[in-house]
């Protein structure tokens, strides 16, 4: 293994571990649905250069090495550079299972009346954003978090023909759908990964499983449906398959002119096996 590569490779998983290469350091990180053995021997899993264990406060980083003295780097994945920092959650900065669903995106984009306006909701990052500025849309990037913006804002700089495709905003996914419905604004393309569970700043709690329908019809509601369009969902909670996923998105998008597409998010291993990580249900409107 080259250690000096600047990209990301999912190694090996097994035993609820996955083995990755992020960049220069390869790391051991949590995979609980991971429930086989590992495919590779165990000295490569001893060569990890850290590993990171959970705990009740979230978990500890373990390095072999001394941890990089800037504390992030950049890996190159899915067609786009991502910064990556090690969190105290496990989190690298980025999903990597999404990277399939960033190239529907490009080609979803491609499609689009220009200029084409998207929306990217729970935007973390910003690889969805990434992958559609890429495309040429115009795209609107919300987070709650500002300092997840700030990352996502790193990213393009490492992307720069993604310059002046961006719009940045820090704000409540469900507040600001329902102001941009009041505004009569709509969105072409419209991209949501919403949480398990959340909390507003008024103390108001959001669960994914009584509050996704509605998010959906609101979705819906600023979804330019004149022309071409679409809407990517992803999930991670426990409960949802495929199929309830489909079944809410066709229950919300008429039928005389969506496709829906559902199945599950996988990041590919260097061993040909693959590490199953989310659902997703694609919506593609004529």
């Amino acid at each position: 293994m080259n250690r000096k590569n600047d990209s990301y490779i999912l190694l090996d998983s097994g035993g609820c571990r996955k083995l990755e290469q992020a960049g220069p350091l390869r790391i051991i990180r949590p995979a609980l649905n991971a429930f086989w053995a590992p495919s590779l021997p165990k000295q490569e899993w001893d060569s990890a250069d850290a590993e990171f264990t959970r705990e009740e406060t979230g978990g500890v980083w373990n390095w072999k090495i001394k941890p990089p003295a800037e504390g992030e780097w950049i890996v190159r994945w899915g067609g786009v550079r991502l910064l990556v920092k090690p969190t105290r959650f496990g989190h690298l900065g980025f999903f990597a299972e999404q990277a399939e669903n960033w190239q529907w995106l490009r080609e979803q984009t491609a499609r689009l009346r220009a200029p084409a306006k998207t929306l990217n909701l729970f935007a973390y990052s910003g690889g969805a954003t990434l992958a559609m500025a890429q495309a040429g849309a115009e795209v609107c990037h919300l987070d709650a978090s500002k300092g997840i913006i700030d990352w996502a804002s790193k990213n393009q700089s490492a992307n720069p023909e993604t310059r002046d495709r961006i719009r940045w905003i820090c704000d409540d996914a469900m507040k600001f759908v329902a102001r941009e419905q009041r505004r009569g604004h709509k969105y072409q393309g419209i991209v949501l990964d919403p949480p398990s569970f959340g909390r507003g700043t008024q103390g108001q709690v959001w669960k994914i499983e009584s509050g996704l329908r509605a998010l959906l019809e609101s979705c819906r509601a600023i979804l330019d449906m004149s022309g071409p369009c679409f809407l990517l969902l992803s999930c991670h909670t426990q409960g949802f398959s495929p199929v309830s996923l489909g079944r809410m998105a066709e229950e919300v998008f008429p039928k005389n002119r969506c496709t829906v597409e559902t199945g599950e998010m996988c990041i590919p291993e260097q061993t040909g096996k693959s590490l199953p990580a989310g659902l997703y249900a694609r919506v593609s409107v004529r």
